[in-house]
């Protein structure tokens, strides 16, 4: 039978990227930048992260992931705007990545793994706000910068200085830690 045929050849690797890319899908998507979960994922497979999900070993190392991630945020701004979309940039495609690669890796029992430590964590207001309420790292500058742009307009510059502050406030842990402060569980 044709349907047991496609359920037997339904592999963990398939079943992590639709997961990750319907939850990227709906937390990257703002009122000023809509767009349904097909559309995240079809941005998603143009970047290629999809490719990495076999094993943490394929993601880049620490050196390399913040040009890396300049790549996959621009990777995505492109194919965004080859379906037509208004105010996908830096900060949303960020989003769009980082949730996908959070899901996959960081909650998907790899968080020990050097590649996957230096992943970028998840931004928005939420974050933003109780980093700079709780001045995380004397850094209320930086937060304050980063929550008067808002975390979906965010430019490459301003993005990495989010993240440049997010390493200095946790002294080399990694930064998924740093969501500790993030009040969307609540």
């Amino acid at each position: 039978m044709k349907v047991a045929t496609q359920i037997n050849d339904y592999e963990i690797v398939e079943h992590r990227h639709r997961y990750c890319t319907w939850a990227a899908g709906r937390a990257a998507s703002t009122k000023t930048c809509r767009f349904s979960v097909s559309t995240g994922k079809a941005i998603i497979e143009a970047t290629g992260l999809h490719l990495l999900l076999a094993g943490p070993e394929l993601l880049p190392p620490p050196e390399r992931i913040d040009a890396q991630h300049k790549i996959w945020r621009e990777l995505a701004i492109e194919a965004a705007k080859s379906k037509g979309l208004v105010g996908f940039g830096h900060g949303v495609a960020a989003k769009l990545i980082n949730v996908y690669l959070k899901g996959a890796f960081v909650c998907g029992g790899q968080e020990l793994h050097p590649h996957v430590q230096a992943l970028h964590p998840p931004i928005d207001k939420l974050l933003l706000d109780e980093l700079y309420h709780q001045d995380i790292g004397a850094l209320k500058a930086v937060w304050r910068q980063a929550r008067k742009q808002r975390w979906s307009k965010l430019d490459t510059e301003q993005y990495q200085a989010v993240i440049n502050g997010i390493r200095d406030a946790l002294q080399g842990k990694p930064l998924w830690h740093i969501e500790f402060y993030w009040r969307g569980h609540q």
